[in-house]
């Protein structure tokens, strides 16, 4: 039976379909956009990059209009990268949407086949069991080849925290946690000797050995090692932030011509105010030495 098209197109798709003209537009060699006819899919990673990283920055302060903002601006990557690849006849954007409905309707057996699974543990166990079927049909057997992408595509901390995820699941594995620990120390030991002994290079080998066994020590306690920093990031923002207006308030001194030791103290200070939740900087008051 034909189905005849609807007087009142679905809303989102109109939108999507809007999109789609305005950057083929912008794409087109009669009359469009100097720069982005300049842009090839090379030009663009950087911006996948930015904008995939202001999604999360987005999606972390909780702010709606601001997640959907920056998921139009990832969208807009999308779109560009699929009407370039369509100019030189690669795929379309249509080719993206199929394969990701595809994949997602094998991959989900328990939703759209006859499979039973009990909780989200399973769903994940068969991802991956069909996952890795779907890679050796295709000829890709070894582990070794979805390691190498891990190392290409992903931030180093996530990659390294993959790699040794999916390492230990082939087995190659510490028999118990004793067993990191030992390793840790080792590889900080090492890294003490280069850096008192050892060229340049050798130094960043070793602190990348000794980030990695980090990584391995975060899996083994079911840590993320990428959030975790992200965390620490912020509170040194939040603490350093607090001495910055605390001195801009008390003092006429800039920051650097405090010594170590006032620099600890307001820190100290800034970082309980934090714990409390004060961070209102306005409420601090940290008794900085004026004379």
């Amino acid at each position: 039976m034909t189905q005849t098209p609807s007087a009142n197109p679905d809303p989102t798709l109109a939108a999507l379909q809007r999109l789609i003209d305005v950057v083929a537009t912008l794409r087109s060699p009669d009359g469009g956009c100097p720069w982005d006819l300049a842009q090839t899919p090379e030009t663009l990673i950087p911006y996948v990059i930015e904008e995939a990283y202001e999604v999360v920055d987005a999606i972390r302060q909780g702010k709606p209009e601001a997640i959907a903002d920056e998921l139009g601006d990832l969208l807009l990557q999308v779109v560009l990268q699929a009407q370039i690849a369509s100019e030189a006849q690669q795929f379309s954007l249509k080719d993206v949407a199929e394969g990701i409905t595809q994949k997602l309707i094998r991959r989900h057996p328990h939703v759209f086949g006859e499979v039973t699974v009990a909780d989200a543990g399973e769903v994940v166990q068969n991802w991956e069991q069909i996952k890795a079927e779907e890679e050796k049909a295709s000829g890709i057997e070894r582990l070794t080849p979805r390691l190498e992408r891990y190392g290409r595509s992903l931030p180093p901390l996530t990659a390294a925290l993959k790699i040794s995820q999916k390492a230990a699941k082939a087995g190659f594995e510490w028999d118990s946690i004793d067993g990191v620990w030992d390793k840790f120390h080792e590889e900080l030991e090492e890294f003490r000797q280069a850096i008192a002994q050892e060229p340049k290079a050798n130094q960043q080998a070793e602190l990348g050995d000794l980030f990695f066994t980090l990584v391995n020590l975060a899996r083994w306690h079911d840590l993320d090692p990428a959030e975790a920093l992200h965390s620490t990031n912020q509170r040194f923002i939040q603490r350093f932030g607090l001495v910055e207006e605390a001195i801009l308030q008390e003092s006429d001194r800039p920051l650097a011509d405090y010594s170590l030791e006032e620099l600890e103290a307001l820190w100290q200070t800034a970082k309980a105010h934090l714990k409390q939740g004060k961070d209102e900087v306005y409420r601090l008051n940290l008794n900085i030495d004026k004379d």
